[in-house]
């Protein structure tokens, strides 16, 4: 008789998130775990699942984005009621937050590093939800934490982070999948481009870009452009930053962009910036090192560690614009970048891809 397997990401719609979840899902199906075990699937919309419906089990919860209250009933109430009638043997919670069920091998898996923000209050109009986030988050993380056979997150950073944060040691650091852009072929072309990827949130750190630009453009005679993938109409961060630094020939403002129109300025890009002031990985990095062209980092921990040894990238202080202005004039000269990319050492245990991890979980 099949043993049931729980997944529960009812708060994931949209985003990296979401990936990971459905990467997961994936995952399952594609190294034969619906054959040994009755997988059920708690989601916020099914609709975002039914690629799977043949292979699962899914139960929706279409309201459970509608409040925090609400998400916290279900993590904390309903699901120790759930767990009972469904009475899984492993049950995976896909978003941060253990939640109260009947005993049973329980995980966690991790995304949210807003805990390790420094937002300031006078940034609060930048997002009020994120500020909350970065005071309150690591209480939430904390309910129920050791209750779990492991904690699952995606760097070795993080790991030491939980261990002094929550006095814990059963922790799993487990890389997500990588995209494969090979078929993206690189054009040459003339042009200097640069491109940052990313949703406009305030620790995305866009301005340091935007002033990197402003100031090459003023400085020396090369032309380029800086793809940024925000509009404006975003947020009132990005609102700010188009009107601030729209009238900079050198910048464009494209918004956001499909997988398949983002792939294709990777393709004709010169260089990747990425100067995230925090990330629980870090993508755009790992997707772009596989063209083997220059990339500019933010001399942070998450980037040392996600772009792991490369003879292409430099990294620069997270705020210092004029280095960073200094660095894309040389990419623009030379093709290149000098610098270097320190070695990370990780513990056990650890999975590279979701295999690896179903290998030490599904047991």
């Amino acid at each position: 008789m099949k043993k049931t397997l729980v997944l529960s990401g009812i708060n994931l719609v949209d985003g990296g998130t979401l990936s990971v979840y459905q990467d997961c899902i994936k995952s399952l199906i594609e190294y034969g775990y619906t054959d040994k075990y009755n997988i059920i699937a708690l989601v916020g919309k099914k609709k975002l699942f039914d690629n799977y419906e043949s292979y699962l089990k899914i139960i929706e919860f279409p309201d459970s984005k509608k409040s925090w209250f609400k998400r916290l009933y279900y993590e904390y109430f309903y699901f120790k009621k759930l767990s009972y009638k469904l009475n899984p043997e492993i049950w995976i919670s896909m978003h941060d937050m253990t939640p109260n069920i009947k005993p049973c091998k329980q995980y966690v898996y991790c995304h949210n590093s807003s805990q390790f923000s420094d937002m300031k209050f006078t940034e609060i109009k930048y997002g009020y939800k994120y500020y909350l986030f970065s005071k309150f988050y690591k209480y939430l993380y904390a309910i129920n934490i050791k209750r779990n056979t492991a904690v699952i997150v995606q760097q070795e950073w993080i790991r030491k982070a939980f261990k002094s944060t929550y006095k814990i040691e059963n922790i799993i650091v487990a890389r997500p999948s990588i995209p494969n852009i090979d078929k993206i072929t690189n054009k040459k072309t003339n042009e200097n481009i640069f491109i940052y990827p990313s949703y406009p949130r305030y620790f995305k750190n866009f301005q340091v870009v935007c002033k990197a630009a402003e100031l090459l453009s003023k400085t020396s005679n090369e032309k380029f452009k800086v793809y940024i993938t925000i509009d404006g109409s975003e947020n009132i961060y990005a609102k700010e930053l188009v009107e601030k630094y729209g009238n900079c020939e050198n910048i464009v403002f494209c918004g956001l962009l499909t997988r398949e129109n983002l792939y294709e300025i990777y393709a004709k890009a010169k260089c990747l910036i990425f100067m995230s002031k925090l990330e629980t990985f870090g993508m755009p990095i790992l997707e772009f090192k596989q063209t083997n062209k220059p990339i500019i980092l933010a001399d942070l921990a998450y980037a040392h560690e996600t772009i792991g040894n490369y003879d292409k990238v430099c990294f620069v202080e997270q705020d210092d614009f004029e280095e960073l202005s200094k660095k894309m004039f040389e990419v623009i000269n030379t093709n290149t970048v000098k610098g270097y990319s320190k070695s990370i050492n990780y513990e056990i245990p650890f999975a590279n891809n979701w295999k690896e991890l179903f290998e030490l979980i599904l047991q």
